[in-house]
């Protein structure tokens, strides 16, 4: 049969190729997972971790800030352990904690391994907030809990800043703040798993911290309530977070399980040791810092 001349130079699209607007298989995914919670079909650990949770509800939600917002890059991948414990330790930055969030997801998609944080007490003191902490991996930061994760081979990650460092000043930016009594260092050489220095670049710049109105953050028993150029001058739209770019960085492993475990309980080697990972992780920031440049590069 001819075919009209009008129709001969027409595209012919199959029907395989046609856009499906359905997608029957995700829906049914969801279906099905909405099901499991309803009717509690699911898993959790010791600590209340929720791995289904986690992947495929609140990394999901948070994963945009990782990619598009912040375009995360990260360098020295390989010095994550594929298995086994070890100590993640951070800088910690950006006047809110979204540096962990950041960190959780990088370790997470690019490493193939979920990190376990450990959290101040506030967090566990707030209903929501530390009802979904605990459901995506988070505990609180005590040596019991620290030491059970890092010898059930898990990844932790540790910010021994605390809130000196998620809360310093913008003139402070990338000077690492006091590392704590090194607990941290104690915990991992009693369970004989590597510490990993990381440092974090681009948290700095998201929330510039100018001021603190230091009267009504204890009023609501917080450590600090900042003011940034566009909070509280613009409201909630002052929260919205500064697209900075970041880069992660992970340091060659510094080895513990030359220690016994009984060497935890030396103050000077665990301040000595500490004390060398705080250098360790300064000196990083620099490097990185450099190497990132601008903190607003236009988006490409």
């Amino acid at each position: 049969m001819s075919v009209p001349q009008e129709h001969e130079d027409a595209v012919v699209i199959p029907i395989s190729a046609a856009p499906s607007f359905a997608e029957p298989d995700r829906v049914a995914r969801l279906l099905a997972f909405l099901r499991r919670r309803v009717e509690g079909d699911y898993e959790v650990d010791e600590f209340g971790y929720d791995a289904e949770l986690t992947d495929k509800v609140v990394l999901e939600l948070i994963r945009p800030l990782y990619t598009d917002w912040f375009r995360v890059e990260t360098v020295q991948l390989k010095n994550i352990p594929d298995e086994g414990g070890a100590l993640v330790v951070a800088n910690h930055s950006g006047t809110l904690p979204v540096d962990a969030l950041m960190l959780q997801v990088a370790l997470h998609d690019e490493a193939g391994r979920p990190l376990r944080l450990l959290g101040a007490d506030l967090v566990y003191q707030l209903p929501v907030l530390s009802h979904l902490a605990r459901k995506t991996g988070h505990t609180l930061a005590c040596p019991e809990d620290a030491d059970r994760l890092l010898r059930k081979g898990e990844l932790v990650g540790v910010f021994p800043e605390g809130f000196k460092g998620v809360g310093k000043s913008f003139g402070d930016r990338y000077r690492l703040q006091r590392f704590g009594r090194g607990g941290f260092v104690a915990s991992a050489i009693r369970a004989g798993v590597p510490i990993v220095p990381t440092a974090i670049v681009g948290a700095e710049e998201i929330y510039p911290k100018i001021g603190d109105l230091k009267f009504l953050a204890r009023m609501l028993g917080l450590p600090y309530l900042p003011i940034t150029p566009f909070f509280p001058l613009l409201g909630p739209l002052g929260l919205v977070p500064l697209p900075s770019k970041w880069m992660i960085e992970f340091g060659e492993p510094i080895r513990t399980d030359e220690y016994e475990p009984s060497a935890a309980d030396d103050p000077m080697l665990v301040f000595n040791l500490t004390d060398h990972v705080r250098e360790v992780i300064q000196q990083m920031l620099h490097e990185l810092r450099l190497r990132r440049g601008h903190a607003f590069p236009p988006f490409v």
